[in-house]
């Protein structure tokens, strides 16, 4: 059920539909979007929108799908079943293009296996188009929509005499212009024409009683008149006949052609119901490329879990701006069902609500949403919001009496199945007394087990939503700093409405401020100054975070060099000592021998002193040699100097946050303030906190170093080991992925690699068209080309080396 009846008004799905209709072809594909309706069979909305899917797979797998000739002929066929109608030229004109399209459909899911595309191919296997009927009219008429010479006997005799007829008239007037020329009747850049049907010779006025003849026309001037020769009368007659017997005979022709037709309509129909429902689904599908839709896990269940969600209509105009919505995250589930929403006015409260109802409804109009992958559609049989004014002349109705009048039938019709939505709730009446009301409404749309979403400014609203089970407190941020708004939406803690910090920021006076602050009394204000200090701690507590993460990151960085580090020194050592074992094994047994030997010379020769003291001599001389020590070079160690460096800080400074160790790079700047990387991290700090540091300290806080160069030999052997033909850079920055992308390159040329796989993932397509571009450089690349759509699609890119 959907309340009211100009939900499609409010939420904007009448733009969308208008935008479907532009994207179809044909009336066909046209007047299934009229036919477009919210369901409420799960089944049904399951189905719809897996047939867009796969249409949406079909265009992107770039493959021919037909694009043209989705022409409307089912009025020509319903003529055709009436008992002696006659089908015209154009008409079997038009159906033999789109006879020829729908079989290029069925032609092209009959080509996929099966699994590809289970729904449409399922239902292209029930749509019949018989050959027999196909081929009457190819033989009949020829691709320029004409009727063939040899589509009778008799048609083709006229043809051949009609045509010696013309060229016999056309010898003879030849004759007679070329006389008249001469003649200096007409001029020499005078032709032959035709007027009434029949072949005339334009001649002179003043002339006109030279040539015998009948006066078929004037020029518009009276000086040219356009005589048919008598000698040609017969034969321009001749030529008259022969063109109705032509007419009376392709008249026969196609009245034969359309009894051929006859029995083939009920098929025929149910084919141009199938060419309709392609073009409807190729323009669902052209709308869901153009807003990076996807198609999110579906569950027959009362939830809401999506991510980096955008609404449709906005996304397409920023698109065309060159700009970008701000993607919305949100979580509705059984404990916290009701998101209370609060925050200043202009920060993107209604633009939320509106991209919540919105995206619900398309999906369960069967069409695609845009949001991220690994989101989750629940689905919803009823809808119902509250956003806009319904006040009404003929109903006696003002603002708040027809906001009512909505919560009434909220009240009286929500269940667990439903969905609702409420702008500004409670307002148009005395802030007190609405504020209870809306409160004690809230409550019982609580116990009533419905999901919604409600945007307010009511405090009473917010305390409630801490402390009941069901409710959950959302903000929509702010930057209370800099009084901007965000766009982005933060559920678990209400929101402040800035209302003192906007009025003083657009000039109104201090004392009517602290006035209004003294009138509010102290508890609000308390509030909304708790709220407002609140948003400036976590911004700041956020850089802590980035710095925090920085430190653990490197941390373990350090301690898994350190891990690896020892583990080598110790298994380095235990190969040192068991060198060193081994060759005093060796060492000790030579010494043994030589001593032996020495002992028995000395035995041998009797103790004689001249041989003694060159066997001592031999044996001091092993021992110098073999048990020598070696000279160990002492390395000069290196201290981490971090140098600070004078100048501006500009675009591409490396900077330290100051009394921290946090070091990163100045991305961009915007008055006092800076956008800075710190690693993988980007975050905005004011410049006062910074100090330029000098490009050394940057690469030693970072972990760079500077890599001596070593020439020594390529290893092709290793390199073949630990290469892959299969190269992932996704959530790799431009710069650092096209990095990694040339050395991927330059080992598989190496190597000699036919084909490579180059996953980048989809996105924005922003990496595709870098890494794309940046292979063209190349000039051992052959070619590039999508993956195929059930191994990543445009996620992925084939790269093809000569």
């Amino acid at each position: 059920m959907l309340y009211p009846n100009t939900i499609e008004q409010k939420l904007g799905f009448d733009k969308l539909r208008e935008l479907l209709k532009e994207a179809c072809i044909s009336p066909l594909g046209r007047s299934f979007v009229e036919k477009i309706r919210f369901s409420d069979n799960f089944g049904m909305v399951e189905k719809l929108v897996s047939q867009t899917a796969e249409m949406k797979r079909v265009m992107e797998i770039g493959e021919d799908f037909p694009s043209q000739n989705y022409l409307d002929a089912t009025p020509y066929l319903k003529r055709a079943a009436i008992e002696g109608m006659l089908l015209t030229l154009e008409e079997f004109s038009d159906l033999k293009a789109s006879l020829q399209t729908i079989r290029l459909c069925l032609r092209f899911f009959a080509n996929q296996e099966p699994e590809s595309f289970p729904l449409l191919g399922e239902y292209a296997k029930t749509v019949r188009v018989d050959k027999a009927i196909t081929d009457s009219i190819d033989k009949i008429i020829d691709d320029r929509g004409q009727i063939r010479d040899t589509a009778s006997p008799e048609l083709s005799r006229i043809r051949k005499k009609l045509i010696s007829e013309q060229a016999g008239i056309r010898k003879k007037l030849d004759t007679m212009l070329r006389t008249a020329k001469s003649s200096g009747w007409i001029s020499e850049d005078v032709s032959l024409t035709v007027r009434n049907g029949r072949m005339v010779i334009p001649l002179a006025a003043e002339h006109k009683r030279k040539l015998k003849g009948f006066i078929h026309d004037e020029s518009s001037t009276g000086q040219t008149v356009f005589i048919e020769p008598t000698d040609v009368f017969e034969s321009n007659n001749e030529i008259r006949e022969l063109e109705y017997e032509e007419r009376r005979e392709i008249n026969r022709i196609l009245m034969h052609l359309t009894d051929q037709l006859r029995p083939f309509v009920p098929d025929l129909q149910k084919a141009y119901s199938f060419l309709g429902l392609m073009d409807f689904l190729r323009a669902k599908a052209k709308i869901a490329i153009q807003m990076n839709a996807t198609n999110p896990t579906f569950v027959n269940k009362q939830f809401i879990d999506w991510k980096d969600a955008r609404h449709p209509l906005l996304h397409l105009s920023f698109q065309k701006q060159g700009k970008k919505v701000v993607p919305l995250n949100i979580e509705l589930q059984d404990k916290q069902r009701i998101l209370i929403v609060s925050g200043p006015n202009a920060g993107g409260k209604s633009v939320s609500l509106k991209t919540v109802g919105l995206i619900q409804y398309m999906h369960q109009c069967g069409l695609l949403v845009p949001m991220a992958d690994g989101s989750s559609m629940g689905f919803f049989q009823n809808i119902f919001i509250d956003i806009g004014d319904e006040q009404s002349l003929e109903n006696d109705l003002s603002t708040y009496s027809s906001h009512l009048t909505n919560m009434r039938h909220f009240l009286t019709l929500a269940n667990k199945r439903t969905l609702f939505l409420i702008d500004e709730f409670g307002t148009g009446t005395e802030p007190g007394l609405g504020g209870a009301i809306a409160e004690a409404i809230l409550e019982d749309l609580t116990k009533s087990g419905a999901y919604g979403v409600i945007n307010t400014h009511y405090t009473n609203l917010k305390v409630l939503a801490d402390k009941t089970e069901g409710l959950v407190n959302g903000a929509m941020r702010f930057d209370g700093e800099h009084l901007e708004p965000i766009y982005q939406l933060e559920i678990g803690r209400p929101g402040s409405s800035f209302a003192f910090e906007i009025a003083s920021k657009i000039g109104l006076p201090n004392t009517v401020i602290n006035r209004a602050k003294e009138k509010l009394g102290t508890q609000q204000v308390n509030f909304e100054k708790l709220l407002k200090e609140l948003d400036i701690e976590r911004k700041v507590f956020a850089e802590k975070n980035i710095e925090l993460g920085i430190k653990e990151r490197k941390a373990a960085q350090q301690l898994s060099e350190y891990t690896k580090l020892k583990s080598n020194l110790e298994n380095n050592e235990k190969k040192l000592v068991n060198d060193a074992k081994q060759k005093a094994k060796n060492l000790l047994s030579d010494a043994n021998q030589l001593i032996e030997n020495t002992i028995r010379e000395i035995k041998e020769n009797k103790a004689e002193k001249e041989k003694t003291k060159t066997v001592r001599t031999n044996l001091e001389n092993f021992g110098k040699k073999n048990l020598k020590l070696e000279e160990v070079e002492e390395l000069p160690s290196e201290d981490n100097v971090f140098e600070p460096e004078d100048g501006a800080i500009v675009i591409g400074s490396y900077v330290r946050v100051i009394g921290q160790t946090a070091i990163g790079e100045i991305l961009s700047l915007k008055g006092k303030d800076a956008e800075i990387r710190i690693g993988d991290l980007k975050s905005n700090i004011k410049l006062n906190r910074l100090e330029k540091v000098s490009n050394r300290t940057y690469k030693e806080a970072t972990g760079e170093k500077k890599l001596k160069t070593v020439s020594k030999g390529v290893d092709l052997n290793e390199r073949m080991m630990n290469f892959s033909f299969n190269l992932d850079i996704r959530g790799k920055r431009g710069e650092e992925a096209l990095g990694v992308l040339d050395s991927f390159m330059d080992n598989a040329i190496m190597l000699g690699y036919d084909e490579l796989r180059v996953v980048h993932g989809k996105g924005d397509g922003i990496l595709r068209t870098l890494v794309r571009n940046h292979l063209r450089g190349y000039s051992h690349v052959a070619g590039m080309q999508d993956e195929h759509a059930d191994r990543g699609g445009a996620g992925v890119t084939i790269v093809k080396l000569k």
